[in-house]
């Protein structure tokens, strides 16, 4: 069932109209990675921050990929 939830996260993360929603459940379902990491006393920069880091970069490439979320989010040029 787990493999299941990622399929179908990934799945909606890669489909352009749906991509913000999948990057949301992506993000739920690394927030339980490293929650279980953090309750079994993993290394920290080994394995408990790696969901953290696939997180940041899935949440960088939408960025860079969706208009939409570049509006929600402007960044400053000075």
């Amino acid at each position: 069932m787990i493999a299941f939830l990622l399929l179908l996260s990934t799945t909606l993360y890669a489909i352009p109209r749906t991509s913000v929603l999948g990057a949301i459940l992506l993000t739920g379902y690394l927030g339980g990675a490293v929650a279980s990491q953090v309750r079994v006393a993993s290394p920290l920069f080994d394995y408990t921050l790696f969901p953290v880091y696939v997180g940041a970069i899935l949440w960088a490439g939408l960025y860079l990929r969706d208009s939409r979320l570049r509006a929600f989010i402007p960044s400053r040029s000075y």
